[in-house]
């Protein structure tokens, strides 16, 4: 259950931090438009990647023990520079969401998240380099898997169907920012954690 709940919490922390791919989410959902198929899409790529990560992760430390090492400080260097991003963002403020934009039909809709989810770098770096070496630290690995796949499944319904909730609140440029601080204070978090170990 631990494990469960580690790969739960550092699924969401990760896919918190927004970017092109959930900006698209988040901007479907206010549009309402393609919401089920967009939020799917998204929830199951991101299970299969989590499965490479965590899977591969596994084999590779049984072949290489190494390379474990090498993601782990790899993953805290990433982190930093993300938070760091985040903070810088949320000090330059100036961010808000805006949902206007003509209609398209849903292939056009698929093939532009799927462009945004599997050619991403951050996506791969997220999902299978970083879930996969923190995977590495906890005994059921599995168990960490199911918990990031659920929160993947979670997050993405919750932002695609509850984005219509935030419209307000995103309209102003102060929410983003806090946002920002708050991803930004999550992956440094989440980096101390890797370095102790």
């Amino acid at each position: 259950m631990m494990s469960y709940l580690a790969g739960l919490g550092t699924g969401l922390s990760l896919i918190l931090a927004i970017g092109a791919q959930n900006a698209f989410v988040l901007k479907q959902g206010l549009m309402r438009q393609h919401v089920l198929a967009v939020s799917l899409f998204c929830a199951i790529s991101d299970a299969i990647l989590i499965a490479v990560g965590v899977s591969g992760m596994a084999v590779a430390g049984a072949r290489l023990p190494w390379l474990i090492e090498a993601m782990r400080w790899g993953g805290v260097v990433f982190l930093l520079w993300y938070g760091l991003r985040s903070f810088r963002a949320a000090l330059a403020g100036g961010e808000t969401l805006r949902p206007e934009g003509r209609s398209n039909g849903l292939a056009t809709t698929l093939a532009a998240i799927a462009a945004l989810t599997w050619l991403n770098p951050h996506v791969w770096l997220d999902t299978v380099v970083l879930l996969g070496a923190v995977s590495a630290q906890w005994p059921d690995r599995l168990g960490f898997a199911a918990g990031a796949i659920t929160g993947s499944f979670l997050f993405f319904f919750a932002l695609g169907y509850g984005a219509r909730l935030l419209a307000p609140v995103f309209a102003r440029p102060r929410a983003w920012q806090w946002l920002e601080a708050g991803v930004g204070c999550v992956m440094w978090a989440i980096a101390l954690r890797l370095v102790i170990g």
